[in-house]
Order: structure tokens, then C-alpha cells, then sequence
């Protein structure tokens, strides 16, 4: 059965495509099969992908609202075991049309569970929002990793989010828990960002990742390309700090034994 991970926090800009494209992308090269489920109309993870979300015939939309089956979702992509199920901005109306069906908020999970035999992981990129969708994502995943930019009001929003993720909890999903905090956009350089990181661990603890997201230009370019980073330019830092989250997360599940990737320069 596969381990199901959502990547949220209301507040936009703090790194959830990037991390749900790149963390899926390293899990993929290190033999993982991985799904990216797009669950944002955004549908930035889609054409981070290289898929154009305008010619996006069936989204994760569909499966949810009108009950189309998955495997006339899901998409190859150029990377080997990483598939998507894409978005494209119908999925701004699912939320209106879902308000009156019965256990709206199990949808995406009912699409899921047929899924979780067939891959190892399956990462859930959210929208900057707590609406209906991303408490879908909640309520179908087994845990939560939420990236949190190093910047100042980094933590804004974040009591919100665990608050809603409790309340998951408690009504929806018993067996939720928390992956862990991701510091997203770090420069060693900057004064500030070595703050939030020391305020972040301090407060949060375990929660928190080891490893750190620097903020780089090839992380910032491969969404044009329409490719990881990993794709991209495998030896720069950003691809290298997923891979190093890859193995984290693997050695958290018991999944590989420690042997983090190092960081040049």
C-alpha cells in the first residue's frame, strides 16, 4: 500500500509545487513508483511536469465530481516510475458542485484507495487555501508535509493549518499525522533566514525536517522547462536538497537506511 503525503499550508508562495514536483521527482529516481496528484487549479504541478493543462482532457476533477475512472487520468511523464493525475482550473467549480453530495469530503480519497496498491508513494500538491479540496487532500492522506518559507511572517497562517489538520483529526482522518515542518527558500547568507530556521526548530522541534531548501535559480527555472530540477541540472543544490528529503523521509519509514546525499557548495 502506498504512502500517501499532501504538501499544504494556505499561505501561497512558501514552495508546495516545488516541493510536490521535486520530492516526487527524487522519490521516482531512487526507484519509488510515485503519483503526483495535482490538486491545485492552479495546475502549476501539471505543467511543471510538462504537461500542458489546457489540453488536459480528464484532471483529478473528473474522478472526484463525476466519478471517471483513474486510469483514464493519469498521465506518464518523461521521468520513470512517476506518473500524474493533472489539474486544470475546472477544479475552481468542484468545490460549489461537491457542497451537497453525500461524504463530500471523502472524494478524493474513494479515487485513492484504488490507487494505493499500484504505487509506492503518492504525493498531493494542495492549493494555497483550507476549501474543500485540500481537506479532501487531508482527509485521504496518511500525513502532511508543510513547507514554510525562511522569510519574515513565516509562520503566519501555520496555527490556522494545525488547527485544521486536528480538527481532520478528530472528524475525518484519525490516522493523519504530520510528516514534518519543511524550511523552504534558505540562504545562509541572510541573517533573517538562519532566525526563522533557529525559530522554527526551537518551537516545532522533531517536527521539523533536517534537511533545508536553499533558495536557487535552478529550482526557480526547471517549472519553464517543464521538468524537475532533478531533470534539470541534477548537481545544483535544489535538486540535490530533494534528494537529501527523499532519503529523510525513506529513513523515517523505515524505508532506507541513512545515507544522505551531500551538498556541494
Amino acid at each position: 500500500m502506498s504512502k500517501i503525503i499532501a504538501i499544504a499550508n494556505q499561505k501561497g508562495g512558501v514552495g508546495k509545487t516545488t516541493t510536490a514536483i521535486n520530492l516526487a521527482a527524487s522519490l521516482a529516481a531512487l526507484e519509488f513508483k510515485t503519483l503526483v496528484v495535482d490538486a491545485d487549479p492552479q495546475a502549476n504541478s501539471t505543467s511543471g511536469l510538462g504537461i500542458d493543462p489546457k489540453e488536459v482532457e480528464n484532471s483529478i476533477y473528473e474522478c472526484m465530481v463525476e466519478d471517471i475512472n483513474y486510469q483514464e487520468v493519469i498521465l506518464e511523464t518523461d521521468i520513470q516510475y512517476l506518473h500524474l493525475i493533472p489539474s486544470h482550473i475546472d477544479l475552481v467549480g468542484a468545490e460549489v458542485e461537491m457542497v451537497n453530495l453525500d461524504n463530500r469530503e471523502e472524494k478524493m480519497r474513494k479515487v485513492l484507495e484504488q490507487l494505493s496498491p499500484v504505487y509506492d508513494f503518492i504525493i498531493i500538491d494542495c492549493s494555497p487555501s483550507l476549501g474543500l479540496i485540500t481537506v479532501n487532500a487531508l482527509t485521504a492522506a496518511n500525513s502532511v508535509i508543510i513547507p514554510v518559507q525562511c522569510e519574515y511572517f513565516a509562520l503566519e497562517g501555520l496555527g490556522k493549518l494545525l488547527n485544521t489538520i486536528k480538527i481532520i483529526q478528530e472528524r475525518l482522518n484519525p490516522e493523519l499525522e504530520i510528516e514534518g515542518i519543511l524550511l523552504t527558500m534558505y540562504d545562509v547568507r541572510l541573517r533573517l533566514s538562519n532566525m526563522v530556521v533557529e525559530d522554527v526548530q526551537q518551537h516545532f522541534q522533531k517536527m521539523v525536517f533536517k534537511t533545508l531548501i536553499p533558495r536557487n535559480i535552478k529550482l526557480s527555472e526547471a517549472p519553464s522547462f517543464g521538468v524537475p530540477a532533478l531533470i534539470h541540472d541534477a548537481e545544483s543544490k535544489g535538486a540535490v536538497s530533494y534528494l537529501n528529503l527523499a532519503r529523510e523521509i525513506l529513513e523515517n519509514n523505515g524505508l532506507l537506511t541513512p545515507n544522505p546525499v551531500a551538498a556541494e557548495g
